[in-house]
């Protein structure tokens, strides 16, 4: 049985989660706490092998429980979000506060029926519980700093030949994430000579914010990726929740919203196998933290296509799934801890 703590500032919502995870016979609830302030002192006394969480309570916000707790006892915890960009906003916060996951609540929702997404709750709680919480450190300052000005977006590049097209990275990441490209971007200098593409397992909202948080934080640029864009180095697109990202045959970014590929859009399979199939040998595969295989089959079709490829270990990721998947798959060359992913990526 999982041991679970409820923190929420509705008592109904509290016992609505209570009875659908009661129900599933997975978990045993060992307590509830009203706000943040009780969650941390719950914690500590309960020792739950996972929290779920709402970010919107009286007394500190979620993100700053979610700190709290990582500093005190770190316990994986799985928040609540609203389906809204100031949602995906406090998401983010708790997130890179160490937070380990999140459930969007269904749109336009104001009771506690959690019919909707009792499947995900369920999955997402049983995978965080067994999950490494990493509080995201103090970030850094940009490697190299931007030479002002700095366009508010940077405009695709003129099309050019296959021949002419950049080394691409692209990264397939999921839960655990937010913090884990908090650590990597930054650590790539201003001038770093590959594009990377960001598959980061996120709904419409909250890839924007993500990227303008890791755009605020890092040497190089980061943005949402819209249609057209064509990868270049010191840039790194990520791709737009929904939204599946492939290349066009001059390495432009097409997006679609095609069938979910394992439960997600968009999938990191899809983009790498994209991207070896239209960048070669020039394309390297990156598949960090996350839940599930994506990542694997497009790893080991960029390695097919004689690309690189390198995973995250175990011991600095917050669920070894993913990682696991391609290492298994034969799809990896070399696995790396977090904090020299950027150095192994500038020898590649």
């Amino acid at each position: 049985m999982i041991r679970v703590l409820i923190v929420d500032d509705s008592m109904f919502m509290r016992g609505a989660i209570s009875k659908t995870l009661s129900a599933t016979g997975k978990f045993e609830i060992v307590g509830q706490a009203k706000d943040g302030n009780e969650a941390v002192k719950r914690v500590q006394e309960l020792s739950p092998d996972v929290v779920t969480m709402d970010f919107n309570m009286p007394g500190i916000t979620g993100a700053d429980a979610v700190r709290e707790i990582m500093r005190k006892k770190p316990t994986p915890v799985v928040m609540f979000s609203a389906h809204t960009k100031q949602g995906a906003k406090e998401t983010l916060d708790a997130l890179t506060a160490g937070a380990v996951d999140f459930v969007t609540k269904p749109a336009g929702e104001v009771s506690a029926d959690l019919s909707k997404v009792q499947d995900e709750l369920v999955r997402k709680l049983t995978a965080a519980a067994s999950a490494r919480p990493r509080a995201a450190p103090s970030l850094p300052p940009a490697t190299v700093s931007r030479p002002p000005p700095s366009p508010a977006r940077i405009p695709p590049a003129p099309v050019s030949s296959p021949g002419g097209l950049p080394k691409l990275c692209v990264i397939a990441i999921s839960t655990g994430g937010p913090v884990a490209l908090s650590r990597l971007l930054p650590a790539l200098p201003a001038d770093t000579r590959f594009a990377i593409v960001i598959v980061q397992h996120m709904p419409a909202f909250f890839t924007t914010t993500l990227a303008e948080r890791l755009d605020a934080t890092s040497a190089i640029r980061v943005q949402e990726a819209v249609a057209g864009d064509r990868p270049r180095p010191g840039l790194a697109l990520v791709a737009p929740g929904d939204r599946h990202l492939e290349f066009d045959s001059r390495g432009a970014v097409v997006l679609s919203d095609g069938p979910l590929l394992h439960g997600c859009r968009p999938a990191a399979d899809i983009t790498m196998t994209s991207a070896a199939r239209v960048f070669g040998r020039r394309t390297i595969g990156l598949v960090m933290t996350g839940m599930g295989k994506d990542g694997a089959a497009g790893a080991l079709a960029i390695r097919r296509a004689d690309g690189r490829t390198l995973a995250q270990d175990e011991a600095t990721s917050v669920i070894f799934g993913m990682p696991k998947a391609a290492i298994d798959a034969g799809a990896i060359e070399d696995v790396a801890p977090l904090d020299e992913i950027a150095a192994r990526l500038r020898y590649l």
